[in-house]
């Protein structure tokens, strides 16, 4: 096997891990609730607290990232989240829970960003943009991983075995990671960023002055934070409590979530590498069909069909794919020394907007007493919020980016019609 793979591979694996630590405790909600005597609001600010500490380390993560490397920074988040979990796994304390789960946010915001920093390093740019798509959704088989085995393993012999074998993975992936992982191939050697606070700050203030970093910020923003939120916390109380699913069929749902990401990145990936310049069209599209598929359930009176719920995960569940277009266009825009800052930036995007409607959600549903039909329904309308402010970011900085690059692109209509005819 070419050593790319394995290296690209190991790192998948270590993000894999990293997606079940964060989603293992959405799957867990209601017997956290049990073991900790705590609410849906208080529930809520366990993961919130832990995208809060996600999404504050994004920046600081990417410069470390521009000046250490990806190996460190995998083998790094992996040994972090480890720790946390096996402290989730062994207390009952809910003050030893809530820093556990942050050690676990800080674990997880070293580990995506430094292994898509792999992706240009190991391939070829004509590749980058379908095996990027390809760490992003390979990655989410994590949360297969949390929603089925973490599940039975939850249920069968308890909170300490289920959290500590999870735990158990972090530290095969620290393992592997120092043992593989090398931060380009050899002979191509990273050049480091500045290390001096002044020029630090200098490469910060530039990425984030960046029109395609801040398109970026917005597209992650608007794709992802339906299904992440769905995921992490609120999607498996809501088919349970509100929807009337039993736990099985929440967790099924949860694996065609992952199917929908894996089958819809490896399209959205050749169409992002095909149609550059097409990129925000896909975009708002996927935001658009996300609104809409939510608006059609929390309109019906009551618990919506099966197959509806189907229509509803896939159609969210494309959002995590269309996220990492955000990747592709700092790419085009950010140099290549502050690329971990630009996708430090990106990446914050989304889960900015996952803790405000986690949040929220949790405010809205002690507010209305619970997990109720009519609560739950009130809660995901928040969502609409996020919706239009990243809907509007991207129509704003599409055109400043284009302008900048002195690009125009042609109305699709006109562009369909010339190359029919």
């Amino acid at each position: 096997m070419n050593r790319v793979w394995w290296v690209w591979g190991v790192g998948v694996f270590a993000y894999v891990v990293a997606v079940l630590h964060r989603t293992s405790f959405g799957v867990s909600g209601l017997a956290a609730s049990e073991r900790f005597s705590a609410g849906p609001g208080v529930l809520s600010s366990f993961v919130v607290l832990q995208i809060v500490v996600y999404a504050g380390m994004q920046i600081p993560a990417g410069v470390l990232l521009d000046r250490f490397g990806s190996r460190a920074m995998i083998s790094t988040g992996a040994v972090v989240m480890a720790s946390g979990q096996l402290a989730l796994a062994l207390t009952e304390s809910l003050p030893v829970a809530i820093a556990a789960r942050v050690l676990v946010g800080a674990g997880d915001a070293f580990t995506f960003i430094a292994v898509l920093r792999l992706v240009p390093q190991w391939f070829a740019p004509r590749r980058v943009p379908l095996v990027s798509q390809l760490t992003g959704i390979t990655g989410q088989l994590g949360q297969v991983l949390s929603a089925v085995p973490f599940t039975i393993l939850l249920a069968d012999a308890g909170w300490t075995t289920a959290y500590s074998s999870a735990a158990a993975l972090g530290v095969l992936a620290f393992v592997l990671s120092l043992a593989v992982v090398r931060n380009s191939p050899p002979g191509l050697a990273v050049i480091a960023a500045p290390a001096g606070l002044r020029e630090v700050g200098r490469q910060v203030r530039a990425v984030f002055a960046n029109h395609g970093a801040r398109l970026g910020f917005f597209t992650h923003m608007g794709t992802q934070f339906s299904i992440t939120t769905f995921a992490l916390l609120w999607g498996v109380p809501y088919l349970m409590s509100a929807q009337g699913l039993s736990a099985t069929a929440a967790g099924a749902l949860l694996s065609l979530s992952v199917v929908t990401a894996i089958t819809s990145g490896i399209v959205i990936g050749i169409l992002s590498g095909r149609y550059p310049m097409r990129r925000s069209l896909m975009v708002l599209t996927v935001m658009s069909s996300s609104a809409v598929m939510w608006a059609v359930v929390l309109a019906l009176p009551g618990p919506a069909p099966m197959w509806l719920l189907c229509l509803l995960v896939i159609v969210i569940s494309v959002g995590g794919p269309g996220s990492m277009i955000g990747f592709d266009f700092a790419r085009m825009m950010v140099p290549s020394t502050s690329m971990g800052t630009a996708q430090g930036l990106v990446n914050s995007g989304g889960f900015l907007a996952t803790l405000i409607v986690l949040q929220s959600m949790g405010l809205i549903l002690d507010a209305m007493g619970g997990y109720t039909f009519e609560s739950f329904r009130v809660a995901w309308c928040v969502q609409y919020v996020i919706w239009a402010i990243a809907v509007t970011g991207v129509l704003v900085f599409r055109r400043r980016a284009r302008a900048e690059m002195g690009v125009t692109v042609r109305p699709l209509r006109d562009a369909w019609r010339d190359r029919r005819g």
